[in-house]
């Protein structure tokens, strides 16, 4: 009787072959590569996509707010007359320059004019945006493409020179506007003097913002679905019906963004004043509060001074605007509530 084979010691069983029953489980690690090398750097590649952005940040934009929040709360110690090395120091001031800028009272009329100035620009801006990217979603509305480029091309213009083009409009000497007034004997108004001058300003603003926004706005429209006008149209609403009831009630989300963004924008007007000051006496130097920075910065080099004024600057208009997103965000989630 022949002998029987038995399987050679340490043969491996092949890979198609069942599992003997009963046999005990793969351990927790085996059959599976272990941690190393490649593991870490997938776990490290988002950090590694989010350290340029991290370091940006750091450098131009929390590094210079820490630097003006420590700035805001020094000042310079003169001695005797100030003459010689050694006698101007730079000491600690704590809240004084913050006491300054509040009672300065450049500071506060400054303020006040800005908050007329926005009380122009910041509804006509958003008033004509609406009106025209509701116009330009129409369904008959011709040369959409080529509209929407013309009044959104404004925006792409350098506030400065922007400003420059309007000043130059603006004075009667060199003004075409002027001239045609005067060839038809109509009044000729004098728009960088007095109460004119805020006209002056918000229409600098208005031309040049109001493009941006008509886009945001309209590319919210662009996103409704066709089901929502198609229901519309059979239950024979109008043009005019389907914008009050159906668009701007969906776009309203769009709305609030861009009146935010005016507000920040309006609350931080600089270049147009600035550069229409060589044309008229009617702007001072500190006719917005930003100016009012630059004054003190720049000309009386007090830095100290202008530090705290835009930290203040800063405070309000991040109060401003949080006040604004929570009772937007209060009083549609008391729209919301059944």
């Amino acid at each position: 009787m022949a002998a029987e084979t038995s399987p050679a010691r340490g043969a491996r069983r092949a890979p198609d072959a069942p599992e003997t029953p009963g046999a005990a489980p793969a351990g927790p690690g085996r059959g599976r590569p272990a941690p190393g090398r490649a593991g870490r750097r997938v776990r490290g590649a988002p950090y590694a996509f989010l350290l340029p952005a991290v370091t940006l940040f750091a450098l131009f934009f929390a590094l210079p707010i820490g630097y003006a929040l420590f700035l805001s709360l020094r000042k310079v110690e003169v001695k005797g007359l100030g003459l010689g090395k050694g006698a101007r120091s730079e000491v600690w001031a704590g809240f004084a320059n913050y006491r300054d800028a509040l009672s300065d009272s450049e500071l506060l009329a400054s303020a006040v004019r800005v908050l007329g100035y926005g009380a122009i620009v910041v509804p006509c801006m958003l008033g004509l945006a609406l009106v025209l990217a509701l116009m330009l979603d129409a369904e008959r509305t011709r040369l959409s493409g080529f509209s929407r480029l013309a009044i959104f091309l404004p925006y792409a213009v350098p506030g400065v020179i922007a400003a420059l083009m309007w000043g130059f409009l603006y004075l009667p000497d060199v003004s075409p506007f002027y001239y045609l007034l005067d060839k038809g004997g109509l009044p000729q108004p004098d728009l960088l003097d007095g109460g004119p001058l805020f006209v002056a300003l918000a229409n600098i603003a208005l031309w040049g913002g109001t493009g941006f926004n008509m886009i945001v706005i309209y590319t919210s429209l662009r996103s409704i679905p066709a089901e929502i006008y198609e229901a519309a149209r059979l239950d024979g609403a109008s043009q005019l019906q389907t914008a009050l009831r159906i668009k701007i009630p969906i776009v309203a989300p769009s709305l609030v963004l861009t009146f935010f963004f005016s507000i920040i924008a309006t609350l931080q007007v600089f270049s147009e004043p600035t550069t229409l000051k060589p044309l008229t006496n009617s702007l001072s130097t500190t006719w917005s509060p930003l100016m009012k920075v630059y004054q003190d910065a720049f000309i009386k080099n007090d830095i100290y001074s202008a530090a705290a004024t835009s930290v203040v600057i800063a405070v309000v208009t991040l109060a401003l605007s949080f006040g604004f997103l929570k009772t937007v965000g209060s009083r549609s989630n008391q729209g919301e509530t059944p």
